[in-house]
């Protein structure tokens, strides 16, 4: 008994007539006397610029050239509206108009400055330096340095030459001892200047 393959796919395929779209209806020109199809949206009038007429395109061009947007306008109106185009037609006030006052100060608005940071009374603090968290590494370069954890870029690279000087074998006539204490210095400098201290 010979089997022939079948396909799994049916053969003839049929499409319900509800499954058939029906073409859009397409939309008439607004022109009356014209029969072609409104393919072009144009603005229906200047205090509604988002409602438009649908022409066809001859129409619209037609449309367009006579369409005059300032029509009705004085040239001071017309001025009004070019210099309010310039900021997007958005509210503006002059400089220092809306600033802010204190309680028993000048200005349009109050409001209250408890901590006194804006009165002119309060005493400026002297600029603290700011804390700096090292690490173990750090810790001990800045000790071979004889230097804190406060101390700045300025007097890291000082102590830096001053010791080179002080330890280097033509300051010291080839002493090992000021020779081994150079490379703890070079060394303890290399780490404080790759982790961004110096």
């Amino acid at each position: 008994m010979q089997r022939t393959a079948q396909s799994r796919f049916k053969k003839d395929i049929r499409i319900k007539p509800e499954a058939i779209q029906a073409r859009p209806t397409l939309r008439a020109c607004a022109r009356p006397d014209c029969t072609k199809e409104g393919t072009h949206p144009v603005p229906r009038s200047k205090e509604n610029l988002n409602e438009h007429l649908w022409f066809c395109l001859e129409h619209a061009r037609a449309h367009n050239e006579s369409w005059d947007y300032f029509s009705g306008m004085s040239e001071t109106e017309i001025e009004a509206f070019r210099d309010a185009a310039v900021i997007g037609h958005r509210p503006t006030w002059p400089l220092g108009k809306r600033a802010a006052r204190l309680r028993n100060g000048q200005g349009p608005y109050v409001f209250e400055d408890g901590f006194d940071v804006f009165s002119r009374e309060a005493r400026p603090e002297r600029p603290r330096a700011p804390e700096r968290r090292i690490t173990g590494l750090q810790a001990k370069a800045l000790g071979v340095l004889n230097l804190d954890a406060s101390a700045t870029l300025h007097q890291i690279k000082a102590r830096y030459k001053e010791l080179v000087k002080r330890f280097h074998p033509d300051a010291n006539g080839g002493d090992r001892g000021a020779e081994e204490r150079l490379k703890q210095v070079i060394k303890a400098y290399g780490v404080l200047r790759a982790s961004g201290l110096t």
